[in-house]
Parts: C-alpha cells; structure tokens; sequence
C-alpha cells in the first residue's frame, strides 16, 4: 500500500511573511501531547480562544497538518534526529525537541522548502526563551536533515517504525504480523472525512463531492473548514467514521422504542437512533460533553432526552428495549485520525479501560427490559476491549445470548462479521480507489439479546 502524504509545496515567501504562527501553535501542541501528555482533542479544544482560534483558516490547516505528519512518522523522524544529534537531546530545553520534530517533519514529508522551514524553527527556539539558547544546534541539525535525512528515511520500514513497540507487539499477538503491518501502514495516510446524513445520501455526495459507501455514510476528500461545507449550519449532516455508523444500525428498527445510549456524548449515535424515530435518553458522565451532545442535536434539528449521571451505576423509573454502550476504550482503532493516541495509552490504561468497560456492561444488562436488545461497541483493536469482554459477559450472565450477523450485515462486507457473530472492522478495509479514499477505524461490536 503507498503511503505518500496527502501535501502540497507551500510558499517560502508566505511562510516567512505570516508562517511563524502556524509554527508556534504546532510546536505548543505537540509540547502538549509529547512532553505534557496531554489529549490532542483536548488542547485543541482549549485552543478555541488561544493561538490556534486566532490563526487565519489556511495556517490553522498547515498547523494541523503539521502536527498530523509529525505525529504519524514520528518513528522515522526520532531515527533521522538521532543521527545528528550526537550528544542527544539537551534537558530542560523547552519547546526544542517539538520546534525539531516538526521542522523535520516539513522537510521530509511535506514539500516545505528547507530554507523557509530551517529559518522558522530557528526563529521558534529563539522565541522560547528555554530553547533560544539552542537556535544554533536547530538549524545546525535541520540543515543536516535537509542534506541527508531523506536517504535515512527512506531506508527504513515505515509501518514498522512508527508504530510503538508496545503497541506493534500487542496487535502481531492478537492479529498477527501481515494485520499488523496493513494496520500500521493505513495509520500514516491521512483519513477522508465520513459524515452521516439525515437523508438523501447521494444528493449529498453530490454536492458534498463526495460517495456513497456501503454504510450510506458520505466519504469526501476534507478541504478547508467543516463548519463551511454545503448543509452544516442546516443541520443536514455530522461528521461520523464510517465504522462508528454501524453500532447505531445494529439495533434495526427503533421507531417508537426506548432505547438508552449509555457514554452518548458527542453524540453521533444518539442523533442517529433520533433520526430513526427513536425515543432516546443520552447519559454521559461529563456535563461539557453533554452540552456539546446537546449543541449538535440542536443544530441538527433532533431532540432527546439527556442525563448525567456515571453509566456503571445509573438506574433509571423503567427498563428500556434497547440499549447501545459505545464503551470508553483505547481508541486505538481511530489513530489515523487520532495519531497522539500511540503516545498517550499504555498496557496498563488499557487494563484500566477494560475494567470500566466490564462494569459498564453488566449495568448495561440491567437496564434492558426482557427480550429487549444490548449493543456493545469500542473504537478499539484490543481484544480485552471487544471479544474478550463480551466472552466473559456471556460466561457470567446465562441470560444473555449474541444475536449473530445477518446474511445481509454487515453491508455486505461478509469479513468484518467473525465467525463468533460479531463484528471486527479494520483500519486497512474498506478499500476503494485511492488510499486517500479507503480505510476505515478499527471496530468492535456485538449486538445481545435478554431473555425474554
């Protein structure tokens, strides 16, 4: 599979005029998430009144795209920095290893001139007044980088350097080595955006530029702002993965019927299940999230009922006939469009993840009045995050049973249903024509009935 970048060449005079900015706020964010460790969505969010807010909209998309591509092929960059910083990383310096990382990164992988991209990082380290005292090493290491960091780039194996020791063991155990490579090497091009509609996909495909994929949702190529496409502000749509879409169809036909989205916020599914005509009580734990949940589905024209409260516990006057848990999980299955999440989880985060997740989901079974229907979802690639929960709830609870994939799901795409009766998506499936077309996140779902 090519995994040649998604980037055009910029202009070294525009950089050097109102470049700077859109540096600094990618060298603060990677700050965040490397050295602070820090969730990217999360500074991203704190950002909607700081630096990133007040960047004109095409530095806030180089801005992003550089801390994309510096997160992305991280292994690679550290492998080319590593030989030319002979005496390693200074301590105590600041900004210095993110001002490195992402200068690299657009000498490498971007088109960006060396020049335009040496001079700014240069001028960052000085800016900071931690790091100014390296100004000299930056663009001493950078012009090196510039020399002779592509042939030492393009020497190794990129699905196999980016991707994180911890995290590549894991998935060549759980999926073996082809899997795991196919995983890796879909996680370093950048992702189409998906969205849902509430109707009509393929007159919104069209005016959207986009297709139609076998889920119904809309796939489009992402240029310039969300909020500025064909249908936001009318709430004709949301942006949705492709995958994230199943859970919410799983549950068939929920006109008329009670259904608890359980950890709903921001609220994708719930405004699905809405929009079939569900009576629907969205529960987060989070009171922010819940108001986002809540924004959305304003925007969108949709209504539902919403509590806060902790989902493990949470007992509501009646039972409901259905129930959907899209569990908080790793999220390893996203990280093509979540590329920080290699650098904020570990082993024991998912072991803690798993946990909650099993109390969730015995919870999740008292809510459901008898017969009625459980569905059980994570964004994750890790079997204690999807079959392995779902065996243990089945060995604990005899009252339960999986309700298999029909003929007809999931969508034809008779792979991602496993023989067990559930479904498994890849990062590498849903292949079109074009990389910057495919793929899709790595899910887990099981859908279960209550005996009646």
């Amino acid at each position: 599979m090519k995994t040649t970048p998604r980037n055009k060449t910029l202009s070294p005079t525009r950089d050097h005029q109102v470049g700077l900015p859109a540096r600094r706020a990618a060298a603060d964010l990677l700050d965040a998430v490397l050295q602070k460790h820090q969730s990217l969505d999360d500074v991203l969010g704190r950002n909607r009144t700081g630096a990133l807010f007040d960047l004109p909209t095409r530095d806030r998309a180089l801005a992003r795209a550089i801390v994309g591509t510096s997160l992305r092929r991280k292994g690679q960059i550290d492998r080319v920095l590593e030989t030319f910083l002979e005496k390693g990383l200074p301590a105590r310096a600041g900004t210095l290893y993110p001002i490195l990382l992402s200068g690299a990164a657009q000498i490498l992988f971007m088109n960006v001139p060396p020049h335009a991209a040496i001079d700014l990082a240069v001028r960052l380290a000085q800016w900071d007044p931690r790091a100014k005292r390296y100004d000299k090493l930056v663009n001493a290491v950078l012009r090196r980088v510039s020399e002779k960091g592509a042939g030492i780039a393009e020497a190794l194996d990129p699905a196999r350097v980016n991707t994180p020791n911890w995290l590549w063991q894991r998935w060549v155990r759980a999926w073996g080595e082809d899997r795991t490579s196919a995983i890796a090497e879909t996680q370093l091009i950048e992702p189409p955006l998906d969205v849902t509609v509430k109707g009509d996909p393929d007159i919104w495909a069209e005016k959207l530029g986009g297709r139609v994929l076998p889920t119904g949702s809309v796939r489009l190529i992402p240029r310039g702002r969300i909020e500025e496409l064909p249908g936001f502000d009318e709430g004709a749509w949301w942006v949705q993965d492709a995958a994230a879409s199943i859970p919410a169809q799983l549950l068939h036909d929920v006109a008329g019927k009670r259904v608890a989205d359980l950890c709903a916020a921001p609220g994708g599914k719930t405004a699905q299940l809405v929009a079939r005509a569900g009576a629907v009580t969205a529960v987060d734990l989070s009171k922010n999230r819940l108001a986002r949940l809540e924004e959305n589905l304003s925007r969108l024209g949709l209504a539902a009922e919403t509590v806060t409260a902790d989902a493990t516990q949470w007992q509501p006057d009646a039972p409901f006939d259905a129930v959907l848990l899209d569990a908080p999980c790793s999220s390893t299955g996203t990280i093509r469009r979540h590329p920080d999440v290699p650098y904020l989880k570990s082993d024991a985060d998912i072991a803690e993840l798993a946990a909650l997740q099993t109390r969730l989901l015995d919870n999740a079974v008292r809510l459901l009045k008898p017969g009625g229907t459980l569905v059980y979802s994570t964004c994750s690639l890790e079997p204690e995050e999807g079959e392995a929960q779902i065996a243990a709830l089945l060995a604990r609870n005899d009252s339960l049973r999986i309700e298999p994939m029909r003929a007809d799901e999931p969508f034809g795409n008779t792979a991602w249903a496993q023989s067990s009766g559930v479904l498994r998506t890849f990062p590498f499936q849903l292949q079109l024509d074009s990389p910057e077309w495919s793929g899709m996140d790595g899910f887990f779902a099981a859908r279960l009935v209550a005996a009646g």
